[in-house]
C-alpha cells in the first residue's frame, strides 16, 4: 500500500482484485471479487465467524448461539420504536452541531462534525454521562493511530481502556436502575437469565466502540460525495423521500467503502476461487474490492444507486451482516438531512487525506460551508 497519505487504496484494490480475486499469502487467504466474498459469507458452514481470540457478541458467534443473541440484541438497534428514538436523539443533536458552526464556516468533517455527532448521539441513546463526549473522542483518535501502527500491545491497551469506560456505566445501574438503553438491555430476560458483565461488555463495545469511528468514516464518505457531485447534492436539497436518501447513501458508500474487511476462519479443507483453503486458515473478505468488481458492477465508478443496491455490500451479506445497518442509516440520513437544509453549499475547502491501512475513507476532509 503506498504512504502517500492523498492515494487512493481502491486502486491498489482493484489491481488485486484484476490479478487474482483470492490471494493466498503468508497462511492467510484474502478474497477480493465480489463473487468470491459472498462464497464466504453465505456458507458459515464452511467458514466461522469465531475469528477473534475476544468475545464479539453477537457476530463473533456461529448458528443457534449467534442467532439467539441477534434475537436479544437486533430490536435495540431495528425495531420501528428504537429507530424513533434514536431519530429524535440524532436530529436534536446535529441541529446543535450546525447552530454552534460560525457562518460562513471552514471545518474538518470527519472530527468536526461525523466523530463529535457519532459520539454525542451514542452518549444520548446509551443513556451514559454526558462529561464522556471528550473522553470518547479522544478514545477515537487513539484507536484509530493504534490500529495503524500494527502494535497489539497499543491496540489491547486502548481496547481495554474502552472497556472500562463501559463497566463504569454498568456499576451505577446495578444499584439505580433507569429506563435508559443501558439498564434496559442489563435487565433483558431474552436469553432466560441475566447477561453476564463480559457479555454486556462485548455488546456496548460492539454498538460503541464499533460503530463510533465507522460512522465519522461514514460521514467522511458520504460529505465527500456530495462535495464533488454537485448534481446529487442539488437533488438531495430539494427533498426527496427517505427510502431514495438511503439508496443515494449507500451507492455513496459503495463507490468508497470505508468497511474495508471482515474475518473468517474455515472450518474444513474446502477451496476459493480454485485456491486451496485448508481448515484453520483465517479468510480476509475484502468488502471495498467486492464493492467494484466490474464482473458485477460493470463500470464501478458510476453513480447508479438503483441499479447497484441488490448487489452492494457494504453492510456485508448472509447471516452474519451487519446488526446496526438501520441504525447506521438513520443516523446518516438524519446527518445528511439536516446539513442539507442549511441553505450554506457545501464544498471542498482542500486535499483530503485517507485513512490508513487496515482503515477506509477519510482521516481528513477539509469542507466549507459557504
Amino acid at each position: 500500500m503506498s504512504a502517500d497519505p492523498t492515494a487512493d487504496p481502491r486502486q491498489d484494490y482493484d489491481a488485486r482484485r484484476t490479478r487474482c480475486p483470492v490471494h493466498a499469502h503468508a497462511g492467510h487467504v484474502t478474497a477480493y471479487g465480489h463473487p468470491e466474498v459472498l462464497e464466504v459469507v453465505t456458507r458459515p458452514e464452511l467458514y466461522s465467524s469465531a475469528v477473534s481470540r475476544h468475545l464479539q457478541l453477537p457476530n463473533g458467534l456461529d448458528g443457534a448461539e449467534h442467532a439467539a443473541l441477534r434475537a436479544l440484541t437486533d430490536p435495540y438497534l431495528n425495531a420501528p420504536a428504537a429507530l424513533r428514538e434514536i431519530e429524535t436523539v440524532a436530529r436534536a443533536v446535529m441541529r446543535e452541531l450546525l447552530a454552534a458552526l460560525p457562518r460562513p464556516a471552514t471545518v474538518e468533517a470527519v472530527s468536526d462534525l461525523g466523530a463529535r455527532y457519532a459520539v454525542r448521539v451514542q452518549l444520548r441513546w446509551l443513556g451514559w454521562q454526558p462529561g464522556r463526549e471528550e473522553e470518547l473522542l479522544a478514545w477515537i483518535d487513539e484507536n484509530r493511530r493504534a490500529s495503524r501502527s500494527g502494535d497489539h500491545a497499543w491496540t489491547g491497551r486502548v481496547a481495554e481502556a474502552f472497556d472500562a469506560i463501559i463497566r463504569a456505566e454498568l456499576v451505577p445501574r446495578r444499584a439505580h436502575p433507569g429506563a435508559d438503553v443501558t439498564s434496559r438491555l442489563m435487565a433483558d430476560p431474552g436469553l432466560g437469565r441475566p447477561l453476564t458483565d463480559e457479555e454486556l461488555v462485548s455488546i456496548l463495545r460492539n454498538w460503541t466502540a464499533g460503530d463510533l469511528g465507522s460512522l465519522a468514516l461514514c460521514v467522511g464518505v458520504v460529505l465527500h460525495g456530495l462535495a464533488t457531485r454537485p448534481e446529487v447534492q442539488d437533488r438531495v436539497r430539494q427533498g426527496v423521500p427517505d427510502a431514495e436518501l438511503d439508496a443515494i447513501l449507500d451507492e455513496l458508500l459503495r463507490l468508497d467503502d470505508p468497511f474495508v474487511a471482515n474475518r473468517r476462519r474455515a472450518t474444513v479443507d474446502t477451496a476459493l476461487g480454485g485456491v486451496p483453503v485448508p481448515a484453520g486458515t483465517v479468510v480476509h473478505v475484502n468488502w471495498t474490492a467486492a464493492n467494484r468488481d466490474p464482473r458485477v458492477f460493470p463500470d464501478p465508478d458510476a453513480f447508479d444507486p438503483h441499479a447497484h443496491a441488490a448487489a452492494n455490500v457494504v453492510y456485508g451479506a448472509g447471516p452474519h451482516a451487519c446488526p446496526g445497518q438501520a441504525l447506521s442509516t438513520l443516523e446518516l440520513r438524519v446527518f445528511t438531512q439536516e446539513l442539507l437544509r442549511d441553505p450554506r453549499t457545501l464544498s471542498l475547502a482542500g486535499r483530503a487525506t485517507r485513512e490508513q491501512a487496515p482503515g477506509g475513507g477519510y482521516a481528513t476532509l477539509p469542507l466549507t460551508l459557504a
